[in-house]
Parts: structure tokens; C-alpha cells; sequence
């Protein structure tokens, strides 16, 4: 009986709220009258009143669970997202990552410049001894592309298209997870003042530039970078934000200016975290080229055009995607 009284004088606010949750569940806010959005919270608390009242009395346990429901899904209502999924994605790639990158252009320039540092240091090391390859580059790495290999078992590397659909796939979600965790871990290092990202950065850099210089000692220069740019670009401009990221982080802790480095930790870690969301995009993007694309594709000339269109389309979209809509 106590139940029942305490059901019959509430069970009408608690239908009204059901009612507007269910359509905000189907079609977002925007459904709603103005009217129904301040009546919203209303009920969401009387609703909490009532929730709280029942498990002091200790009612039925079915309007109990009912009642916890019901608080749940209008709590994500009132304090969840208010911009539809679909919307919110659009605006992150449309507006907010080009945005923030930009912000990031100093730490970005010299990601990339410890990149380019290490690609010409690994490139003139192994050009003029090519046994300094074993010391650059680990032998589980180079899987037997080394100066030992013949020139013909390198080229084969190069045009190897004995992988079925399944293999290729499978691969190419191998690639994505193992260049995402190297790109969030050269973000995530930023904390230790930044050091130990631009020594990943250089290193990545080295190995580059060693197995160009392999490549090109064997007449291969051209066909290599035919074969690594088409993701390449996209990959490499991808760990490169990565490492602008864990920059940021890194000064935000040496130089807070006039914030407290725990606010300014704060501030940086959600452009930070902004940019490597957004780079790992780029890596799925770059594992499915990858281990789809450049594996069906041999043709050197497709190959590069592929590659030249791809920082074609990464630089106008970073220099001018979202700047109207950018805060």
C-alpha cells in the first residue's frame, strides 16, 4: 500500500519525463520546445526527490529500479553531449583538429625538423659505411632487408602482392594499432619535459634514413620512396603531430608562463589530446594504404602521384580547413 500511495502521487511527473526523454533519445534536443527544455531539469531533479525518498522507505524494489532508470537516462540527457554524434565529428575534423594544430605550428616545425634531422643522419651514416646499418636499425625491424640481402630480395620487398584480401586487412589493422601506440606514446613521454620525444622522433628519423640509404646504394632510390611515401605521408605527418603534441605537453611544464603548471598542463593536455585523437585518424587512414593499397599497386608513377596528392590535401587542409568556425 505504501508503494502504491507513494507511485499515485508522482507517477504523472515521472511519465512526462519519460516522454520527453524518449524523444531526445530518438532525436536530440532540438525536438523540444523551449517550454519542455526548462521543464527538463525540473523533472530530472523531482525525479532524484523521489529516488532518494523510495530508498529511505525501502519501497518496492521494482519502483526502485524503475526509478534508477529513469534518473539515468535523463541525467544523460540534461548533462550529456548536446550536439548530435554525426555533428560532433563533423565539427572535430571540420573545425576543432585543423584548428589546433595550427595553434601547435612552433612544436609542430620542430617535430618535424627532429624528423628530418634523423632521416639525414641515419641517410649519411649508412651512405658512407653501410655496416652502421646494424647498429641503426634492430634485425627483428628490418626482417632481412639489410646490406647482406641481394638486390633482387630487396626489390621483391618492394612488389610482393602474394597476400590475399583477409591477409591484407588483418595487416593493415596491425600497422594502424602499432603506429597508434607509437604515436600516443610519443605524446604521452611530453611529461618528461619533452626530452625523451625528441629522441623518439630522431630515432624514427634514423631508421628512415638508413634504409633510404640501402635502397639507393642498390639503384632502388626512386622505388623506394615510391614504396614508402603513399602512406608515408600520411603516417609520418601523423607520429610528427604526435610529437608536436608531447612537445607541448613538455613546455607547458618547463615554461608555465603565467599559469601554475598544473593549470597550464591542463590547458596544453586538451589541445594535446585534440591532436593525437585527430592523429590516430591518420594512422588508421595510413594502415589501410598501407597494407591495402601499396601492396595491389606497383606501379611506380601511381605510386608517386598517390603520395604527391596526399601532402597536397594534408597541407590545404591544415593551413585552411576550419578557420572561419575555429575559436
Amino acid at each position: 500500500m505504501k508503494s502504491l500511495e507513494f507511485r499515485r502521487e508522482r507517477e504523472e511527473s515521472w511519465r512526462e519525463l519519460e516522454g520527453l526523454i524518449v524523444r531526445v533519445e530518438a532525436s536530440g534536443l532540438v525536438t523540444l520546445t523551449a517550454a519542455e527544455l526548462s521543464r527538463l531539469p525540473v523533472l530530472y531533479r523531482a525525479t532524484l526527490s523521489s529516488l532518494s525518498v523510495a530508498r529511505a522507505i525501502s519501497l518496492d524494489a521494482n519502483v526502485l529500479e524503475y526509478l534508477e532508470s529513469l534518473a539515468a537516462r535523463a541525467y544523460v540527457c540534461v548533462y550529456g553531449a548536446k550536439r548530435p554524434a554525426l555533428e560532433a565529428a563533423r565539427r572535430f575534423l571540420a573545425v576543432r583538429f585543423p584548428a589546433t594544430v595550427r595553434v601547435l605550428r612552433r612544436q609542430l616545425a620542430l617535430s618535424a625538423a627532429l624528423m628530418v634531422l634523423g632521416a639525414l643522419t641515419g641517410l649519411g651514416l649508412t651512405a658512407t659505411d653501410p655496416n652502421r646499418f646494424y647498429a641503426l636499425v634492430d634485425d627483428d625491424y628490418a626482417a632481412g632487408r639489410t646490406p647482406a640481402a641481394t638486390t633482387a630480395e630487396l626489390r621483391q620487398v618492394l612488389y610482393d602482392d602474394k597476400h590475399p584480401a583477409d591477409v591484407l586487412g588483418a595487416f593493415a589493422m596491425y600497422l594502424f594499432t602499432h603506429n597508434a601506440r607509437v604515436g600516443m606514446l610519443c605524446a604521452a613521454l611530453g611529461f618528461a619535459a619533452g626530452v625523451p620525444v625528441m629522441l623518439l622522433l630522431f630515432t624514427n628519423g634514423l631508421l628512415l634514413g638508413a634504409f633510404a640509404a640501402l635502397y639507393q646504394d642498390r639503384g632502388l632510390g626512386i622505388e623506394f620512396w615510391a614504396w614508402i611515401l603513399p602512406h608515408g605521408v600520411t603516417e609520418l605527418l601523423a607520429v610528427v603531430l604526435c610529437g608536436a603534441a608531447g612537445l607541448a605537453v613538455g613546455e607547458s611544464l618547463l615554461f608555465p608562463g603565467r599559469h601554475t603548471r598544473l593549470v597550464n598542463l591542463g590547458l596544453r593536455g586538451r589541445d594535446a589530446g585534440v591532436v593525437v585523437l585527430g592523429a590516430v585518424l591518420m594512422l588508421l587512414l595510413a594502415g589501410m594504404i598501407e597494407g591495402v593499397f601499396r601492396q595491389t599497386v606497383h606501379d611506380v608513377a601511381l605510386r608517386l602521384s598517390v603520395a604527391l596528392l596526399s601532402a597536397l590535401l594534408w597541407t590545404v587542409y591544415f593551413t585552411r580547413v576550419g578557420r572561419e568556425g575555429a575559436p
